[in-house]
């Protein structure tokens, strides 16, 4: 198998500490070079691993020789222009969640991919987690009976002030930047891995506010949805509350399956997530699966592998517009108002 070379533009805290790392920790794959809109940035990061080069032009690190695959690790409101220039540049994109600013900008991505006969992926990396995999597959086998709904609630504290201007919040709750709010960053991930589970969604009905005045965009979400599949599901997420605290649940003619999205969001940090519980009437049986230290390795494995004729990354374009599509559905109501 060849070695897939990696050129990563955006050198900011996920893509040091979470993504970065599984670039040349994947079996036959390996990081060439990276671009950061803040040249020091990218130097820094170049200087402290062996092997690696700081580029001062995003396009010359697309079109270099020794790169066959582009991470895109920006800003989402850059996602879209450095898809296009990989697709004219013919490499292949790996693009970070969410994948646009919106479903239309994201179709153009996709057309643009499929026209220049350039795979794409997006880096919902939790299809590639083993947790999310063993959900997927009890429910596949029956565990639970036919899949009935899925219930889901996220609530989160309001970030204080100096974290709503800071790195990590400051664009983030910039719609302009971002795309929206919380929801629209971090349900994706929720509403993704439902699709992987149980399938897409094939209509949705929400509301959508924001309570608490402390930004711009949404705070607060209350949705129903039916699956294809003819599955229901529910959703609320307030993130203007008092506690951080999150859950989903499939809820199946013979049982039932409960498990969080994310690791603990309340303090100590770097907690493993909470076990799996697979609960039969008054039974409970509980399927603790850890994250590996690098939670984008398993899915950059399977990019490489696809790249190299083994097999196939389940986070496609087509599965992250359904996403895009019921995130876009949820919040049209709310940023129609907003843009009065």
């Amino acid at each position: 198998m060849r070695t897939i070379r990696w050129g990563m533009i955006g050198c900011g805290e996920v893509a040091r500490m979470k993504s970065g790392p599984a670039l040349w920790r994947a079996d036959h794959s390996a990081l060439a070079a990276v671009f950061d809109r803040n040249a020091d940035r990218a130097e820094d990061f170049a200087r402290l691993h062996s092997g690696v080069r700081a580029e001062h032009d995003a396009d010359a690190l697309i079109r270099a020789a020794d790169v066959d695959a582009v991470y895109v690790a920006t800003r989402t409101d850059s996602h879209a222009d450095y898809a296009l220039r990989c697709a004219a540049a013919g490499k292949a994109v790996l693009v970070e969640k969410p994948m646009a600013m919106d479903h239309a900008e994201a179709e153009r991505m996709r057309e643009a991919c499929r026209s220049a006969n350039v795979p794409m992926w997006v880096a919902f990396y939790r299809r590639a987690l083993p947790r999310f995999v063993a959900i997927r597959d009890l429910v596949r086998s029956g565990a639970i009976g036919e899949v009935r709904m899925t219930i889901s609630r996220h609530f989160h504290r309001i970030p204080g002030p100096s974290e709503i201007n800071g790195p990590f919040w400051g664009w983030r709750l910039d719609p302009k930047r971002s795309g929206g709010g919380i929801f629209f960053e971090a349900v994706g991930h929720t509403m993704d891995i439902l699709d992987f589970i149980v399938g897409p969604v094939a209509s949705i009905r929400a509301f959508a506010d924001n309570q608490a005045g402390a930004y711009p965009p949404e705070d607060v979400v209350s949705a129903s949805w039916r699956y294809e599949s003819g599955a229901y599901g529910s959703g609320a997420w307030c993130f203007a509350t008092d506690v951080d605290d999150e859950e989903n649940e499939i809820v199946g003619s013979t049982g039932r399956i409960r498990f969080s999205t994310f690791p603990p969001l309340s303090p100590p940090s770097g907690r493993p997530p909470a076990p799996i519980r697979i609960l039969r009437g008054d039974a409970v049986e509980e399927m603790p699966i850890a994250d590996p230290p690098y939670v984008h390795q398993p899915l950059v494995q399977s990019i490489v592998d696809e790249l190299n004729g083994r097999g196939r990354c389940e986070s496609t374009p087509e599965s992250a517009m359904r996403t895009m599509r019921v995130i876009d559905e949820a919040l049209a109501e709310f940023n129609a108002r907003r843009a009065r």
